[in-house]
């Protein structure tokens, strides 16, 4: 099947062709016909698969096909986005395929000046992508009209959720129009997926291209069983040893990958980090600086590092496992992309069992483990409990040498690491 095939538009073709592609991913090929048919949707794909043009091709042909008089430009599809950076991403997308197409689109989110984004929405557009905190910030503001969205995208559902959005989505819903065309994007098919879906989608065609919570077979998994306090060092003999130039390394929390982008830095290796402490013109630069390769190492934590697309990622690693065992599959899915292999490393400390096998058991999968000569973990050092709290940076706690991770304190009151609180704010996408 090539994109002819899909009976897109001429001018799409042109921009597809200007990008190098004849042949739509397996997502691309399934959502596209139901896209246009208008039906509603609900499909799971994970990252990387081409899931972001699975539905900016078919949205712009569909505005296209039904003009609307330029003096009177009103928004006819809103496509909301858990983060800054995907929201970055998706508008990118749509300016890329929609080139010469009459169509005008915008992105929103926080971290930025208001007032330009208020003089945009009065030029009037028709595509606005947005996250939901800096439009509701609109909304309240009567700064934007969602009277006459025909289409309404929700990517990345199942991050959504995980952030704490679902009361922002739901009052963003009851704001459209009652009749639309809605189209709901996940990486994961959860079981309160399922229930949003129920609420938002009317009889919707289902696309699922990969098994559910299932790893990139395009990915090499591996293990390395270190002690917590000997992580950092180990971590950059292998990027020296190796003569890696091109690493997205994660850790749990945000002072976590600070203080590891510290420890690179300090032996020589070029790092920055990436979280919701950072503004966005910070978060930008290190993205910006990393997919140029002006820095070897980008430290991320899981909510920033969503929505980062980078072609050909050669090397993931997990400087610590994620406590949640989905993330494991998101994390893994920045690299292994678009066909292209990928390796996916873990250094898992004797408090991360209970992780690992977490892991293990949602990608029905026993990942391979070696220890490295030089950094044999202490088997006299017992498993302690991975403390989690505002306070704590988690994991590697008082274990932690250079770039460890930080104090095992904190209070253990929530059920979410800090890192995984970056948005409780509503996002890093409200502050202005």
């Amino acid at each position: 099947m090539t994109f002819t095939d899909l009976n897109l538009h001429a001018s799409l073709l042109k921009a597809i062709t200007d990008q190098g592609y004849t042949t739509p991913t397996p997502v691309q090929a399934q959502a596209i016909p139901f896209i246009l048919e208008g039906r509603d949707m609900l499909a799971g794909a994970q990252t990387g698969t081409g899931k972001t043009a699975g539905f900016t091709l078919p949205l712009l042909q569909i505005l296209t096909e039904k003009t609307m008089p330029k003096s009177n430009r009103k928004i006819r599809a809103l496509i909301l986005t858990p983060t800054r950076e995907l929201a970055a991403q998706v508008a990118e997308s749509v300016k890329i395929y929609g080139k010469y197409l009459p169509l005008k689109s915008a992105v929103i989110f926080g971290g930025v000046g208001i007032n330009p984004q208020i003089t945009m929405l009065r030029n009037g557009i028709d595509i606005l992508i947005a996250t939901p905190g800096r439009l509701l910030d609109h909304i309240g503001q009567g700064t934007v009209d969602l009277s006459a969205v025909e289409v309404f995208v929700l990517d990345e559902a199942d991050r959504m959720l995980d952030m704490g959005f679902i009361r922002d989505i739901r009052r963003v819903i009851t704001i459209l129009p009652k009749h639309r065309q809605n189209l709901m994007f996940s990486a994961t098919y959860s079981d309160e997926i399922k229930t949003l879906a129920n609420t938002l989608l009317r009889n919707p065609a289902e696309v699922e291209v990969a098994r559910r919570n299932t790893s990139s077979e395009l990915v090499t998994q591996s293990v390395i069983l270190v002690d917590c306090k000997r992580k950092s060092a180990l971590l950059g003999e292998l990027i020296a040893k190796h003569k890696w130039e091109q690493v997205l390394v994660f850790t749990r929390t945000k002072h976590g990958a600070n203080k590891l982008t510290e420890y690179l830095q300090k032996i020589g290796i070029t790092a920055a980090a990436i979280h919701g402490n950072k503004s966005q013109a910070a978060r930008t630069k290190a993205l910006d600086d990393f997919k140029r390769s002006a820095v070897r190492v980008l430290v991320a934590t899981d909510i920033a590092a969503r929505g980062i697309d980078i072609d050909a990622l050669p090397h993931v690693v997990n400087f610590e496992l994620p406590n949640i065992a989905e993330d494991y599959v998101h994390r893994i899915g920045r690299t292994g992309r678009a066909g292209c292999e990928g390796e996916a490393l873990s250094l898992v400390c004797v408090d991360e069992a209970d992780y690992l096998r977490g892991i293990e058991k949602l990608i029905n999968k026993k990942l391979d483990s070696r220890i490295i000569e030089g950094y044999e973990p202490d088997p006299t050092i017992k498993a302690e409990p991975i403390q989690r709290g505002r306070g704590g940076a988690g994991g590697s706690g008082n274990r932690g040498g250079n770039g460890g991770g930080g104090d095992r304190g904190g209070k253990p009151t929530q059920k979410r690491d800090s890192g995984r609180h970056e948005p409780k704010r509503r996002d890093n996408d409200r502050r202005h």
